[in-house]
């Protein structure tokens, strides 16, 4: 059972069952469990909540942004855990910083976050159950501890979670968007601007479900937006630096393409262009990361060098110009 703060409202009824009682008016369901559960995240709340855990004065209740009344009575179960059917694995890591509460680890290109059909081992989360002590549950048992992800073959810093309260902290900065995600990347083609912003929304493909596209938030999508500036013009091609405001699936390469500058080496979005660099897929790299501590609020920044590939692109399309 996870730690409750103290107070008369809150009832352990069972091994794994809490009443509670509410004494304020107005507030969200799950703000409100998330403000009384401290130890419990507010996405497994709302996971909780979506799963039929929670019951509203005997009914059960599905919606997390219903308004929670003085004298309501809540009802939530835990279920116990599953059991990981993860296997650690000695997979080598980068590690840019690591404290008790969590680590950033430099993601290399081809490495998988976390197990998924077609990706039953082999992944980040080995790696990291095998590294790290007791990250088995925190924030969900098929993805422990991780709070933002990284495609397979972009490369870079990802920060994970070693403790329920850190993932929950970290989350919110993601949602508050006050954690800066820095990436480079190179694209075909040069835009004709410095710097600029892609504001259009971001959802499922409707005709190839691998693929994401910019769809119209009434049909689906989701606000996604994309800042970006260019760092060097490389004839054809130009290196640029993004910062993330959102982060859907796919971002910055669904928004690169979709104004005609796909990445270079992107398998999905684009030809990738005519680089003779064997590259293992797209040249975006999650440069630098920059959040608040989960606990001491210090500021860490932690960067993320670039891959060989990454670099050897750069040099190709350096000595191309000086030709």
């Amino acid at each position: 059972m996870p730690n409750l703060d103290p107070s008369d409202s809150i009832t352990n009824i069972g091994e794994n069952i809490i009443e509670l009682q509410v004494d304020t008016q107005g507030d969200r369901l799950d703000r409100w469990l998330a403000n009384q559960l401290t130890d419990i995240s507010r996405s497994r709340i709302q996971k909780l909540i979506e799963e039929g855990h929670v019951t509203l004065n005997g009914k059960a209740c599905s919606s997390k942004k219903i308004s929670v009344g003085n004298s309501d009575r809540i009802q939530i179960i835990i279920p116990t855990l599953q059991q990981l059917d993860v296997q650690p694995e000695n997979i080598p890591l980068d590690i840019l910083y690591e404290d008790e509460h969590l680590i950033i680890v430099n993601k290399p290109p081809g490495l998988v976050v976390h197990p998924a059909p077609g990706h039953p081992e082999g992944t980040l989360v080995n790696a990291l159950l095998y590294h790290c002590q007791n990250l088995a549950g925190i924030g969900g048992v098929e993805r422990p501890g991780i709070v933002h992800r990284l495609d397979k073959d972009t490369t870079g810093a990802i920060v994970v979670a070693k403790s329920d309260r850190a993932h929950q902290h970290l989350q919110a900065q993601i949602q508050a968007k006050t954690a800066r995600r820095e990436y480079w990347g190179v694209i075909c083609g040069c835009p004709q601007l410095e710097s600029g912003t892609i504001n259009l929304p971001v959802g499922r493909h409707k005709s190839d479900r691998k693929k994401m596209a910019v769809i119209p938030v009434e049909q689906g999508g989701r606000a996604a937006i994309t800042h970006w500036s260019i760092l060097e013009r490389l004839g054809n091609y130009t290196l640029m630096q993004f910062l993330l405001e959102t982060g859907r699936t796919h971002q910055i390469r669904v928004h690169c393409s979709h104004i005609g500058h796909p990445i270079v080496g992107d398998p999905l979005y684009g030809s990738g262009g005519s680089v003779r660099v064997n590259l293992s897929g797209q040249a975006l790299h999650a440069r630098k990361l920059t959040i608040e501590h989960p606990v001491s609020g210090t500021m860490i920044e932690a960067i993320a060098p670039l891959p060989d590939e990454f670099t050897k692109l750069l040099r190709v399309l350096r000595a191309r110009l000086n030709k």
